[in-house]
């Protein structure tokens, strides 16, 4: 049920609303549409455990980078590529905060602990202090995403570069959600199988 929860409040509202809003307000006004549930959970999850949901976080930052790119009105190409360039740029920003002490997937684990039970974040913290070996699982999920993200985004440039725009639009959207599908049912996969072992629940 978390990760439906998850799905359904970072894809499949922003996706509805962008759709309804986009014949009647345009790109830019189906952009902010498609940000307001993000917005109001983000605010909701605020409320009532002080922090931010990191997924919706990245998934607005997105969005808004996307509305900032139109404002700049560029290049056709460009337009039309600006939103795999976008998520491809968050998966290299998942590989390039490898480099932290706590890369991007240890702020998502987080987030979604403390939603769970509250100070379960905490227990997180002494954990990661504490265990290697869940610093090591952090780090490789970290760059399962961030490989995955730009794979995907690379295909769905391509995509762009060599169908018609109706055709690019499906094949790009098959790529994308195909994607998503793949690195969550890996990660549930994964958390299992990590769980499963003596001395590892978190």
């Amino acid at each position: 049920m978390r990760y439906a929860f998850a799905i359904l409040i970072n894809v499949i509202l922003p996706w509805v609303a962008y759709r309804l809003t986009l014949p009647h307000f345009g790109m830019e006004g189906a952009l902010l549409a498609s940000a307001a549930p993000l917005c109001l959970w983000l605010g909701i999850d605020f409320i009532r455990f002080s922090h931010f949901d990191a997924l919706s976080a990245i998934v607005l930052a997105g969005i808004l980078m996307s509305l900032l790119v139109l404002a700049l009105q560029p290049a056709t190409w460009l337009l039309k590529s600006r939103e795999p360039l976008i998520s491809g740029a968050i998966g290299f920003l998942f590989l390039l905060s490898l480099l932290l002490r706590r890369p991007l997937v240890f702020y998502l684990a987080r987030s979604t602990l403390s939603r769970e039970r509250q100070g379960r974040e905490l227990d997180f913290d002494v954990m990661w202090q504490s265990r290697p070996k869940l610093m090591k699982s952090v780090r490789l999920m970290t760059a399962v995403w961030g490989i995955g993200l730009v794979i995907e985004n690379i295909l769905r440039l391509a995509v762009i570069d060599r169908f018609s725009v109706d055709e690019a639009e499906r094949a790009s959207t098959f790529i994308r959600y195909g994607f998503y599908a793949g690195l969550t049912i890996w990660t549930m996969l994964y958390r299992r199988l990590y769980l499963r072992k003596p001395d590892q629940a978190v």
